[in-house]
């Protein structure tokens, strides 16, 4: 399992319109352990993080502006992340002007890697439905303007709901080839002023809720 915030960094040209954000330097992605788990599984931490990694480093007090919030909250919880390496900070700036960066520009995770962990399996429960909270708050904001876009951007836009028939090792083969497309599409429109940013959820779930595998059953 994967999170992935991409950053950005947004350009101006006296001469033309605004060019396409373009992702500022960020190491790969970082395997999530029990202690950065439970430390992520935060509702302002896991704003701050996902905020640093779209809009690239920035201080407590721009970041409690965007999130609403106090910069004296913003300053300790970002200590936090730091302390488990989600979070850099930049040495720019100083007090609450000092610049913080994410360490990475993704996250992965396992639920195997935490099964018995009962602290951390209470922190992922809670993190995984964040997200999905998270995805279901930004696609109803982009519901509530998508008319006042292009006809293009409307049609290209939108969602997807399939059915596969699949064992979870042909499941994981499916995700990680989705995973490749997106990767070679990521940066496709750099340097083109009409390309815009755009989020790429994947969620997968059993459909027959009522009938689990048993642990002998043939994979």
């Amino acid at each position: 399992m994967a999170a992935h915030d991409s950053p950005r960094r947004t350009g101006a040209s006296p001469s033309g319109p605004a060019s396409p954000p373009s992702p500022p330097s960020l190491d790969g992605s970082v395997w999530l352990t029990p202690e950065s788990l439970r430390v992520l599984a935060h509702p302002l931490r896991s704003r701050l993080l996902g905020a640093l990694r779209r809009n690239g480093p920035s201080t407590a007090t721009d970041l409690a502006a965007l999130l609403g919030t106090n910069s004296g909250a913003t300053s300790y919880h970002l200590r936090k992340l730091e302390s488990v390496g989600l979070v850099q900070d930049t040495q720019e700036g100083e007090g609450k002007r000092r610049l913080w960066r994410a360490s990475s520009e993704s996250h992965s995770w396992n639920p195997s890697d935490f099964e018995g962990d009962e602290d951390s399996e209470t922190a992922l429960n809670w993190l995984t439905r964040d997200y999905a909270r998270h995805f279901s708050e930004q696609y109803d904001r982009w519901l509530d303007v998508s008319t006042t876009w292009p006809a293009a951007w409307q049609d290209a836009c939108g969602s997807g709901d399939y059915a596969v028939l699949v064992t979870p090792e042909a499941l994981e083969a499916m995700r990680d080839e989705v995973s490749e497309v997106i990767e070679r599409y990521r940066r496709v429109g750099q340097g083109n002023p009409q390309a815009r940013r755009v989020a790429v959820y994947a969620f997968a779930y059993p459909l027959d809720l009522d009938r689990p595998p048993t642990s002998e059953s043939p994979r």
